[in-house]
């Protein structure tokens, strides 16, 4: 009776999990959703200010893409989840502290450079009221800060207040940015300005929900082993970054006159991997959790098939509806050239979308093996662009093939996992001999 109880209460827990990892899932892909269209509405407002205004906005807001936040946000979730999982509190305090610190002051060296060049980059640039640019420096400053704060929400599994803070920085960019446009000057500043006041109060949210993670005694950083343990994943989680963005930027080099359609194209597609994006953020710090107390907590069959469902059948939904999206959000004239490159550019998302949970489960499990790979990866993939450039849709092929090999590449370490002792990986204990050192930063 005993046992028979004991493995009940097994899968009641079994279920349990299941359940919270799906409504939380949920959530952050409503959440992406909503975020995702209320964004649209700052492209609307192009009929509100002058195409130069609006090109000059755009280009200052393509600089913050720059800023590799998703790298940074997943580098603190699994610092979050694992700290926290082995209730090292003053340690990750001052991991948290000491990061915002060392990103404040790159951030100092950087905007000194741009104040002493701004009149330079007002002519190249094209921008007419300077005060746009040093909106844009507060604005780098607090994109700097918030994938950290949400870094913190995520490896602490707090996904509630991390989807408010999501919606909060949408929602109070757009809607700040219809008063200035409206009431007071139709100009890229208005734009910029409501895109920090978004950001600023993003950030807030976080802060306030998060003040238990970073306030209160704290060990000093230990820069040096912070680095070791955290440059792997911020190069593995690059990769992802890289083949998910870069490939606009040289069909903007080869095929300016049809960047337009490109561009168009891969905001649809691309919005594939920010809706199922969730699963894998959620999976993330519940297996960082499990790996490092040791616990059966393998949640990766259930997010590779929930992923592979949501991804293929959003693909072709895609396709089928795309010709009225399009009309709906552009003009009638980027229905044609738009659907010739949107198959293509779906097809390359879905193996991107599974390789990506498979980067998530092998890097909170510390396995960096796979690293390397990605690393040589990227470079085949700009060197495949170099040689296969002759249209946009081939370009895409070689971002599909590339895609395909990543999904592989970490299919083969997935099959192939890492020596385990106590539930810590290899690549952990050396971790956890690094802060063990005098000075390392150990409580």
């Amino acid at each position: 009776m005993s046992e028979g109880r004991g493995h009940g209460a097994g899968l009641d827990s079994v279920a349990s999990d299941r359940a919270t990892f799906f409504r939380q899932s949920s959530w952050l892909m409503v959440v992406n959703l909503v975020t995702g269209v209320v964004m649209l509405g700052v492209h609307f407002l192009a009929k509100l200010i002058p195409p130069s205004e609006y090109a000059t906005a755009v280009t200052l807001l393509t600089l913050t893409v720059l800023i590799p936040a998703i790298p940074l946000q997943m580098v603190v979730a699994q610092q979050t989840a694992a700290d926290l999982a082995l209730a090292r509190f003053r340690l990750l305090a001052g991991k948290i502290r000491g990061l915002w610190g060392w990103l404040t002051l790159a951030w100092a060296v950087g905007a000194t450079v741009v104040v002493v060049l701004e009149p330079f980059l007002s002519r190249k640039l094209t921008i007419s009221d300077p005060a746009a640019i040093w909106v844009t420096l507060l604005l780098m400053l607090g994109c700097l800060w918030m994938p950290v704060v949400w870094g913190m929400l995520q490896g602490a599994q707090n996904f509630l207040w991390l989807g408010i803070s999501m919606l909060a920085n949408a929602v109070v960019r757009v809607g700040t940015a219809l008063l200035l446009v409206w009431f007071w000057r139709p100009e890229a500043t208005s734009i910029m300005t409501a895109a920090l006041v978004g950001v600023v109060a993003s950030v807030l949210v976080g802060l306030w929900q998060s003040r238990g993670i970073w306030t209160g005694p704290a060990e000093p950083l230990a820069a040096r082993a912070l680095l070791r343990q955290t440059l792997p994943l911020f190069l593995g989680f690059g990769v992802t970054l890289f083949l998910f963005s870069a490939d606009t930027v040289f069909v903007k080099w080869w095929f300016p006159g049809e960047t337009a359609w490109y561009a168009s194209a891969g905001t649809f597609a691309r919005g594939l991997i920010w809706l199922v994006g969730p699963l894998a953020a959620v999976m993330f710090p519940k297996v960082v959790r499990s790996t490092v107390r040791g616990e059966d907590g393998n949640l990766l069959a259930m997010t590779l098939v929930s992923t592979a469902v949501l991804v293929g059948v959003s693909g072709v939904g895609l396709c089928v509806v795309g010709p009225w999206l399009i009309r709906f959000v552009y003009t009638p004239e980027y229905v044609r050239p738009t659907m010739a490159i949107l198959p293509w550019y779906a097809a390359a998302m879905v193996p991107l979308a599974l390789a990506n949970v498979l980067v998530n489960h092998l890097l909170a499990r510390s396995d960096y093996r796979v690293v390397p790979w990605l690393v040589g990866l990227a470079f085949v993939y700009v060197a495949g662009l170099l040689v296969f450039h002759a249209s946009p849709v081939q370009i895409l092929h070689v971002l599909g093939v590339s895609c395909t090999l990543m999904f592989a590449i970490c299919w083969w370490f997935v099959r192939r996992p890492a020596p385990v002792m106590a539930g810590v990986s290899s690549a952990q204990a050396m971790d956890e001999r690094a802060w063990s050192q005098p000075g390392g930063g150990a409580s």
